[in-house]
């Protein structure tokens, strides 16, 4: 059984709602599931929709960010783990 998927997606949500729609629906199935998120940190475009998606359901989320986006407040404030990273 997968226990933790990694989510590569954008710090933008694109020209489509339904790409917006897609990253929630995909964080609350694997919540769903018992499967924890590791992605890209952000708190912005779609990783920000997965990842408060993700919370929404009561899921496990674990981001990875560079520090120097972290310190420009583009890093996820939210509950979930944020690692960052020197770059």
């Amino acid at each position: 059984m997968i226990k933790r998927v990694c989510i590569f997606c954008g710090s933008s949500c694109g020209t489509k709602p339904a790409y917006a729609g897609a990253a929630a629906t995909v964080g609350q199935l694997l919540v769903c599931r018992g499967v924890s998120i590791v992605y890209g940190g952000g708190s912005v475009g779609l990783m920000g929709v997965l990842a408060d998606a993700v919370l929404a359901a009561g899921g496990d989320i674990t981001g990875v960010i560079p520090q120097s986006l972290f310190d420009k407040e583009l890093g996820h404030s939210g509950d979930c783990k944020i690692f960052c990273v020197k770059g």
